[in-house]
């Protein structure tokens, strides 16, 4: 009915002017809340491993669990993205992601809390797809890395919340209650968008796609250039996300409270950089530059963080690494997209974050299994800036390929 009324209601020019700008506002908090759920796991870890009596390595199958279900979906994700309405995959996605939190605070059992992430990885992969394609459908063609790096700014920004507050509130209210309240906020948001947001339909003469077109899709070498690096960005952007309040009061032997703030200053410069990368790319029209230069700092600062102990280096390291965790995000998917077109972007982008997350599960039980092997987590960074060394080398070769537009 709402479809109806569409067609016959007489729209102001300020409304229309308006519906943008909610549209963007909701889809953008909406995925900031259900982010809170995976990064509340990540900050509370050292008290819900002590909590549950689990290792490292435990804990990093824990994080390693939801993120292989979430790449396993990724394809399948993007592919009902190209054929259902977006706005109603991105919905359900997020009730199963907030209804999983709540469960997630009342479980005892680590097995119970594997299965638990395990399936939640399903339902956020049901947001992510969907949630780009809605919101790149709220800006221009020609913006489309601009309109990819504010959705993933989203959840950056509220990680500056959730680690400036979390360590404060967690004293009086435990772990448990806080995700809870996570999981309980991110439905009401999600009630709001629901009711308010607008769905972004496919374009009038867009064709359903086949699994045809995902075997010409993955045919561009382009493609799987690009998924290797996607695979380093995720491989560095769960590893040190995960771990890092682990290694700020493990390995470097500050209090939670500290981590938290660390992490909050490291979050407050990398949700701007998420917009500004994707704006630069944009106005440059040179998308492989900004993913060059992002993997190169990368390298660097993840190399020296073994090297630093002394808090006020450490946080200058973290902020420099920040700027450039996810500067590329935008960009990085939209390299793609210059050489296959865009009739497919839904299968594009699903197999890119299906390659990004083999990376983050690799790296997010990887660094777990770092520690207990060698009781620090120095390897594992090692590993992670060699990474980001192939994935920059990896940049050069997609530079050579000649640029084709199919859609």
């Amino acid at each position: 009915m709402s479809s109806g009324r569409a067609v016959t209601e007489v729209v102001s020019p300020a409304a229309r002017r308006r519906r943008p700008v909610l549209n963007r506002t909701l889809i953008v908090v909406c995925q900031s809340m259900q982010a809170l759920c995976f990064g509340g796991i990540a900050l509370f870890l050292p008290l819900i491993r002590q909590d549950l009596g689990i290792s490292p390595s435990q804990a990093g199958l824990l994080a390693a669990a939801g993120t292989f279900t979430y790449a396993l979906m990724q394809i399948p994700s993007g592919y009902l993205s190209d054929r259902f309405d977006t706005k109603r995959l991105f919905v359900v996605g997020l009730v199963g992601t907030n209804l999983l939190t709540l469960t997630f605070a009342s479980l005892d059992s680590f097995g119970w809390l594997v299965v638990n992430q395990a399936v939640s990885g399903v339902f956020r992969a049901l947001v992510f797809a969907p949630g780009l394609l809605l919101i790149s459908r709220q800006f221009a063609e020609d913006r489309r890395a601009t309109a990819m790096g504010l959705y993933v700014a989203g959840g950056f920004s509220s990680n500056i919340l959730l680690n400036a507050l979390g360590p404060v509130l967690v004293g009086p209210l435990g772990w448990r209650s806080l995700m809870i309240l996570f999981g309980g906020s991110g439905l009401l948001v999600l009630l709001a968008f629901a009711r308010l947001g607008d769905s972004a339909p496919h374009k009038a003469d867009a064709k359903p796609p086949t699994w045809a077109d995902a075997r010409e899709i993955l045919s561009h070498r382009v493609v799987w250039l690009a998924g290797f690096i996607q695979f380093v960005r995720l491989a560095v952007v769960t590893g040190i996300g995960f771990w890092l309040p682990s290694l700020i009061v493990e390995d470097k032997g500050f209090s939670l409270g500290v981590a938290g703030a660390v992490v909050a200053i490291g979050a407050a410069v990398t949700a701007p950089a998420n917009f500004l990368g994707g704006w630069v790319s944009d106005r440059l029209g040179r998308p492989l530059a900004v993913v060059g230069v992002s993997l190169a700092m990368l390298a660097v600062t993840i190399f020296l963080i073994p090297f630093v102990d002394a808090l006020p280096l450490l946080i200058a390291v973290i902020a420099v690494n920040s700027v450039f965790l996810q500067l590329y995000f935008g960009p990085l998917f939209a390299v793609p997209l210059q050489h296959v077109g865009t009739a497919n972007a839904g299968l594009v982008t699903g197999f890119s974050n299906f390659c990004a997350n083999l990376g983050g599960v690799a790296f997010a039980y990887g660094l777990g299994a770092f520690k207990d092997a060698t009781g620090s987590f120095d390897a594992g960074l090692w590993a992670l800036a060699g990474m980001c060394a192939a994935g920059l080398a990896v940049t050069g070769l997609i530079a050579r390929l000649p640029l084709r537009s199919l859609g």
